[in-house]
């Protein structure tokens, strides 16, 4: 498990779900989940345009997750915003069909990409993947405070001058580099549940925006970890631990919060 072939299956994990736990707490506030699950979804056919020229996957998923956030950008200003993600994810996987169809061999790497295959991670993905982290974390943190208050309160945000447009558009940018670069682990059909589930446990155990930040990623950290681990030794993929980690997690943090709200039973009320 912690051979010297597995050195950047930890490195790798760690750094994308620390990122998404990260980006994930606005996932959650804003009510984007559909949007974590379409972008992924939109972005993965890039890796087939990016084999089919020759260059990284990882550069192909980008390129589409960009394609993806103008697009739903572009139509939400006249239609309904889970309207316009509908549209741009059905577009990019006509785009990925058209793709796929020119090769027949690239059926592993769309298995891959779609459920995740965190030990197909070699060297020259470590540079790519640690430079998007840290440029998603960096504009992530200097948007902090005008993407908090138009997530929690859009119209006091407008108020105090911060653009709304230019919110969504910055966090649909930082979604889908989030994504993109969570797709050779976990995959694009539950890359969401690792950006969702422990965003939403952090969010279940504390109103504190900072805090809620550190858990998600430490709660998407031991995640990652433990799917990993079990993985290893059950040779079962890493995106189902990771899905069911995941919802579990949620639960637990609902049941925490269910049990902290419950009035204690017993107590006497002390009368002025």
């Amino acid at each position: 498990m912690f051979s010297s072939f597995m050195t950047n299956t930890w490195i790798v994990a760690s750094i994308v779900a620390a990122v998404a736990g990260f980006v994930g707490f606005f996932v959650v506030i804003r009510g984007a989940s559909f949007a974590a699950h379409a972008l992924p979804l939109g972005a993965f056919p890039g890796a087939a345009a990016a084999s089919l020229a020759g260059v990284n996957p990882l550069f192909g998923l980008v390129a589409f997750a960009g394609l993806g956030v103008i697009g739903i950008s572009w139509l939400s200003r006249r239609g309904r915003y889970e309207v316009a993600t509908a549209l741009c994810l059905i577009t990019l996987l006509g785009l990925g069909a058209l793709f796929l169809s020119m090769t027949s061999e690239y059926s592993q790497e769309v298995y891959a990409l779609l459920f995740g295959e965190v030990l197909g991670v070699g060297n020259s993905d470590l540079a790519p993947v640690a430079a998007i982290s840290a440029f998603s974390i960096a504009v992530t943190a200097a948007l902090f405070r005008p993407l908090l208050l138009s997530s929690v309160s859009p119209d006091l945000a407008k108020a105090r001058g911060v653009s709304s447009r230019a919110m969504e558009l910055g966090f649909l940018t930082i979604l889908a580099l989030a994504t993109a670069m969570a797709l050779p682990v976990v995959g694009a059909l539950l890359v969401f549940s690792l950006m969702i589930g422990p965003a939403a446990a952090a969010r279940s155990l504390t109103d504190r925006p900072l805090l809620a930040i550190f858990l998600s990623a430490g709660i998407s950290l031991v995640t990652v970890w433990t799917a990993i681990a079990l993985s290893y030794l059950s040779n079962w993929p890493v995106g189902f631990f990771v899905g069911v980690l995941g919802a579990a997690c949620y639960g637990l943090g609902r049941v925490s919060a269910r049990v902290r709200a419950r009035p204690s039973a017993g107590v006497p009320r002390i009368q002025a």
